[in-house]
């Protein structure tokens, strides 16, 4: 026991929690916490965004797409898994090619390993043509 009352395992463990918090997306986060605000900021253009398929923004980090008419989702372009950054949508699935990991177009949700964790997820609506961060 050290002199502060702590065990070893429970200074490892704060350790490795600083760690995860200097640098979320290799720690599994998403990513999108680490971005600076996205709050209204136009993604793309709706039109821009077909329907079961999406936009990837690559100098923003982030997806957008378009899992059914009219409706409209944006996420984070950071595998959970690793941080690599993920493909432009199609068919409703949102691909990581470094390791094969899928997300739901719809909630970010992984649908396929290695990755578990959804993408980090915006709330956007649209504003005259474009695609906005709320």
């Amino acid at each position: 026991m050290a002199e502060n009352g702590l065990g070893r395992r429970e200074l490892l463990g704060a350790g490795g929690v600083a760690a995860c918090g200097l640098a979320l997306t290799a720690c599994g986060a998403g990513g999108a916490q680490a971005q600076p605000s996205l709050k209204g900021k136009v993604l793309a253009k709706a039109a821009d965004v077909p329907v079961g398929g999406g936009k990837l923004i690559k100098d923003l980090k982030v997806v957008v797409t378009q899992p059914s008419e009219g409706v409209y989702k944006a996420f984070s372009a950071s595998c959970t898994h690793k941080g690599c950054q993920v493909s432009t949508p199609k068919d409703n699935v949102i691909r990581c090619a470094c390791h094969g990991s899928e997300f739901a177009a719809d909630t970010g949700q992984a649908t396929k390993g290695p990755a578990t964790a959804p993408l980090a997820s915006f709330q956007v609506k649209v504003e005259g043509d474009g695609i906005v961060v709320v």
